[in-house]
């Protein structure tokens, strides 16, 4: 996995982040879901590392970077403050300008990022993702039964985490193996990181930290950008599993288009897990759009 990268740690006010880097040319920063680590990437990562400076980050909580506590308002994992510790790091590695691949959790904060830092931002791909705000509202029983793990981790402390802890493996299979691939998808490469990372001490926390900031302060973040009408201004491509929650519960090019300017978008024939499940056809999805001029 991830021939030709390195693997560093660099400290983003005082909490560690750790990447890969590889490859050469313009910067893309991939971004990985839960409950994974960056490793999602190792199917495309030597490919797009043939076109780009590829720098496929843990996000603060999961994988090997830090993991802060979560605190009472949420803020130390509020998608905002995730998305300072990518713009940051970028900026470390010398990269002002930049495209961004994520996935699940972490195209959440590509989304703040791509708002907070628009100068920034080139372009970005999002997948497997609606609105977080328009998720919540649409909120119906068969998103519910689908990902119910969004209305256990915000449970307050430290029920969640205490249950996580003790199984992580289970946890973890509870989650991936019930979307529509099963856990086919995850070589054993793969899914031993990612069991060794959850079980990491304060994982369960940071994690639980990420949704519970989700429903709360993400949510104001969210709807203050609607009321001031800011909009996310990059080229914008999501794509989505049309096995999954998002194409059987929402209009996600709809949704998109409420808060971005410039939106593109299909299903692909998958589940939640694109990056795993079809590589090969997410390259030839992404790679022509992330070539684009702009």
């Amino acid at each position: 996995m991830f021939q030709g990268f390195e693997k560093h740690l660099r400290y983003i006010k005082g909490v560690g982040i750790a990447f890969r880097i590889g490859g050469h040319g313009p910067a893309l920063l991939l971004l990985h879901g839960h409950p994974q680590t960056h490793v999602i990437w190792h199917k495309v990562a030597e490919t797009l590392a043939q076109h780009f400076t590829v720098i496929a980050a843990d996000l603060r909580g999961y994988g090997d970077s830090g993991k802060p506590d979560d605190d009472a308002e949420h803020l130390n994992y509020s998608k905002r403050t995730m998305a300072a510790d990518m713009a940051e790091l970028m900026s470390d590695l010398g990269f002002e300008r930049f495209k961004v691949l994520a996935h699940d959790r972490g195209a959440r904060v590509a989304h703040r990022l791509g708002v907070d830092y628009a100068s920034r931002v080139e372009r970005m791909v999002l997948l497997d993702i609606a609105p977080t705000l328009a998720m919540y509202r649409g909120t119906n029983e068969a998103f519910a039964r689908s990902y119910w793990h969004w209305f256990f981790l915000i449970r307050p402390q430290p029920l969640p985490e205490m249950l996580i802890n003790s199984a992580p493996a289970q946890y973890l299979k509870s989650v991936m193996g019930a979307r529509s691939a099963g856990m086919a998808p995850f070589t054993p490469e793969a899914l031993k990181e990612y069991e060794r990372c959850l079980a990491l001490p304060g994982t369960a926390t940071g994690i639980c930290g990420d949704y519970r900031a989700s429903a709360t302060i993400d949510l104001v973040h969210d709807q203050a950008d609607i009321d001031a009408g800011v909009k996310l201004t990059c080229p914008l491509k999501v794509m989505w599993g049309a096995e999954g929650a998002i194409e059987a519960c929402f209009d996600a090019l709809s949704e998109w288009r409420k808060v971005a300017t410039q939106v593109e978008g299909k299903a692909l024939p998958c589940g939640h897990y694109i990056a795993e499940e079809i590589p090969e056809t997410l390259l030839d999805e992404a790679l022509p759009f992330l070539f684009s001029a702009e």
